[in-house]
């Protein structure tokens, strides 16, 4: 950074600093050099300040990247395994109910002939008259 520059009043201007226009001039167009001066120096100061903070936030984005790259992953993986463990039992669910639809069309198909064979019956009962 640069340093402050001292104002340059001579001696003999000690008393009439402000009091000419020459004196005037040098004084504005001295401040106006400590400005543009300290304007360049905080400007160059932000610039390396955002550098400073695009690369922290580059860093912490990666970091976070990483981190819910592998949780993404983890959790994969458990809904994986969890779909094989549903697709196991249901498997077994439906052998099981194959099972008990074999025992129940066993025991409907004859009462289902009981009953069609008794309506054929009443209803030739009834037709015969």
């Amino acid at each position: 950074m640069a340093r402050p520059v001292a104002f340059p009043v001579r001696p003999q201007h000690y008393n009439s600093a402000f009091h000419t226009p020459h004196s005037a001039f040098r004084f504005v167009n001295w401040f106006n050099a400590v400005d543009a001066t300290y304007r360049a120096d905080l400007r160059e100061l932000n610039e390396l300040n955002f550098a400073r903070f695009d690369a922290k936030l580059e860093q912490r984005l990666a970091e976070l990247d990483a981190k819910w790259g592998g949780c993404w992953t983890e959790l994969d993986a458990k809904l994986e395994q969890r779909l094989a463990e549903l697709r196991v039992e249901l498997v077994k669910e439906l052998a099981g109910v194959k099972s008990g639809l074999k025992w129940m069309l066993a025991f409907w198909a004859p009462t289902a002939l009981a009953v069609i064979g008794t309506g054929a019956g009443v209803l030739s009962l009834l037709l015969r008259r």
